[in-house]
């Protein structure tokens, strides 16, 4: 089975089940699993960050952010189809309280004017406590549902400054961050510059079997550790799967290029044939998204040939690559793909 379904189903090689299976453990909730300690030290310095957090899933990561930098009634400002809004259950209403906000965007992205226009300055002779608190701006880089696409970097400053100005704390879903890094030559610190916290995930791209983290200024983590617990994310010894983060991040974060050139030439194929549409122009990653007039028949066909995809909506299909799709795979996949759209 050639498995597109997404960047999550990886299995750990013998080298990463190796180090899991030497990592040193303690106690995570008391701080004192070594391993842990040595994967939130490395994530912080990666990303820039005084402090960084580690966690079961970036669900988690992004939830505790919201609730670690809001109050319940509080505004959250995001992009219409932005994963925590889209894919996290309800979560920030239920776990903090808040209102989001949705700004139609294009590709995942949106301007700074959209965040001007939303947030309500009230004039003087208004008490500012008829307004619900705008407190919180979170942007997705890269954006999953718009097809991995990435936030051009001037941008994505800009818009973070925009709410800066405008009072608002500011968050990067980053689940793919390192996607991104990898797509642009843009370090990974560069992009968390400007926010006050950040998502990674290691279980996507990078192949590790479990774990996110949250990174930020020590405040703002110290803070979040009361979240992760209240939101039952207490780990034991949780060294044995932060050694595989770990050796994620020492031997899979330069091959990730890999994954976007086998996403790029599995879409070019596609786009080629007479019954799907592919806008190539969001292919910036390793997500690969297909318009067609039957996805499940596709699907299910593509599926019995040894291809499994997901049908994401009434016309759509999308197609992730990874560290277990060789490029051999990408050819196999167009076959069976092309043949199953031409029906």
């Amino acid at each position: 089975m050639i498995d597109l379904r997404s960047d999550t189903i990886t299995r750990p090689s013998d080298g990463m089940r190796a180090a899991m299976a030497t990592a040193v453990v303690g106690d995570d909730v008391y701080h004192d699993d070594p391993t842990v300690n040595e994967l939130e030290e490395r994530v912080a310095s990666i990303l820039g960050k005084e402090a960084a957090m580690y966690v079961p899933t970036g669900t988690m990561s992004n939830q505790i952010a919201v609730r670690t930098q809001t109050e319940p009634g509080d505004v959250v400002i995001l992009e219409a189809t932005a994963h925590i809004g889209s894919h996290e259950m309800g979560g920030a209403a239920h776990h903090s309280g808040v209102t989001l906000k949705r700004l139609q965007g294009h590709l995942g992205t949106f301007t700074p004017e959209s965040v001007r226009d939303v947030v309500p300055v009230p004039h003087p002779s208004l008490p500012s406590h008829l307004y619900e608190p705008h407190t919180l701006l979170c942007l997705e880089n890269t954006h999953n549902e718009a097809g991995g696409t990435v936030w051009d970097l001037d941008l994505l400053r800009s818009v973070v400054s925009q709410g800066r100005e405008l009072g608002l704390a500011s968050h990067l879903d980053g689940a793919r961050l390192w996607n991104a890094s990898s797509a642009t030559g843009i370090d990974p610190a560069t992009y968390a510059e400007p926010f006050d916290t950040v998502t990674v995930c290691f279980s996507k791209g990078l192949g590790a079997p479990v774990g996110s983290a949250l990174v930020g200024s020590s405040a703002l983590i110290a803070r979040a550790r009361r979240f992760k617990q209240m939101f039952g994310g207490g780990f034991r010894q949780a060294g044995i799967i932060a050694a595989g983060a770990l050796y994620a991040l020492d031997n899979n974060r330069e091959r990730l290029v890999e994954d976007h050139r086998n996403a790029r030439r599995f879409a070019e194929a596609i786009a080629g044939t007479k019954g799907a549409t592919v806008d190539l122009d969001t292919v910036h990653t390793n997500i690969v998204y297909f318009d067609i007039e039957d996805p499940a028949r596709v699907v299910d066909a593509a599926l019995a040939a040894g291809v499994a995809m997901l049908v994401i909506d009434r016309s759509r299909v999308r197609a992730v690559f990874h560290l277990d799709v060789a490029s051999r795979d990408v050819d196999t996949a167009i076959g069976v793909v092309a043949r199953a759209i031409d029906g």
